[in-house]
């Protein structure tokens, strides 16, 4: 397996929402809950949830919170708003040889989902359902998964759920809402299935937390894990692979790593039988630091290799590099984008 060399082309409101708790239960004093280093990984921050959030009851959708009304939660739709992905944008402003218009942001980045807990005794289930997210950007759903009942996907305890998002980046300018609704379907109508976890969770940006952290929701039947991190002076990495020159059916796994966090976040995990575009994915990086991706190649149980390619985080640009295995040829596209844009007023 051999790497060609890439190439590199182009040169607030803090709004609380969570202080209210009708049911007993709430979002509140969460985040100092958790106080550890980094050697202690077995730690889990337990998220509550808002009040009156739940979709089965219809309590979400009755306006009686302000936070539903900010966050349009009865706005199902799914984001709309995407960063540039231009290598060159055309609404740069150049000062002393820098854009000050596309500037790092503080970002949300999701590592990971588990299905952490099953209360019921059921070996693998079939699990279905959505977990979204809703910013300030445009406040509408971007989803993180999101799995229809007639496909759902077959996972048991302990196992990560592929995570088909964001499609965009997760902007932590404010609090954020995790809104979820995940069921285990165990019947022929929807009505006798089993609620995994229902409800919304805030985050705020509060807090030494640029590690990542490991976060439950719990729910009914079992429990959650989300392992996230606030990435600060993050700019986006808006990476697309192609698998082309296919020889035979082969099982790939792509992992990527962001500097400073230890964390990888799988971005693809299943087999490649023909030439076929992968999944695009939306990582944060911090500005000027290191993106590494991992590709793990096998024909069977016997046969595999791994190789990796890296690229420098930036706030324009594009990047390109190949790796060539026996198996086929892996392209790698990484265009370098920022998610706002800075309104600049009254600068000459």
């Amino acid at each position: 397996m051999n790497t060609i060399a890439g190439k590199h082309d182009a040169s607030s409101n803090i709004v609380d929402i969570s202080g209210c708790d009708e049911n007993g239960r709430s979002a509140t004093n969460r985040r100092s809950a958790l106080v550890a280093s980094d050697a202690e990984e077995d730690d889990i921050l337990d998220l509550g949830f808002l009040p009156k959030s739940t979709h089965r009851d219809g309590s979400l959708y009755r306006n009686t919170h302000s936070w539903k009304r900010m966050y349009n939660v009865d706005d199902c739709s799914e984001s709309n708003f995407y960063e540039a992905r231009l290598p060159d944008p055309t609404d740069c402003d150049i000062r002393n040889g820098e854009c000050i218009r596309h500037q790092p942001n503080r970002v949300l980045q999701i590592f990971s989902l588990k299905l952490a807990e099953l209360t019921l005794d059921l070996g693998p289930v079939e699990l279905y359902g959505y977990i979204a997210v809703r910013d300030y950007l445009d406040t509408l759903r971007n989803y993180v998964v999101n799995i229809s009942r007639d496909d759902p996907i077959i996972v048991k305890q302990g196992s990560l759920i592929d995570m088909a998002g964001p499609k965009r980046g997760i902007d932590l300018i404010s609090s954020i809402l995790v809104e979820y609704d995940m069921r285990i379907k165990v019947g022929e109508e929807e009505r006798d299935d089993y609620q995994l976890i229902d409800g919304v969770t805030d985050i705020d940006d509060v807090g030494p937390w640029n590690r990542a952290l490991k976060n439950r929701i719990q729910g009914d039947c079992g429990a959650v894990d989300l392992t996230i991190a606030r990435v600060d002076d993050a700019v986006m990495a808006n990476i697309e692979v192609a698998v082309s020159e296919v020889q035979s059916s082969f099982h790939l796994r792509l992992r990527c790593f962001i500097g400073g966090y230890n964390e990888g976040i799988r971005l693809f995990n299943g087999t490649v039988g023909e030439s076929r575009h992968l999944k695009r994915s939306v990582v944060a990086v911090v500005d000027g630091s290191t993106l590494v991706l991992k590709f793990k190649a096998a024909s069977g149980p016997s046969g595999s290799a791994e190789r990796c390619c890296s690229f420098q985080a930036d706030t324009h640009g594009l990047d390109t590099q190949e790796i060539k295995t026996d198996f086929g040829l892996i392209s790698v596209k990484v265009t370098w984008s920022t998610l706002r844009t800075r309104l600049i007023v009254g600068l000459e």
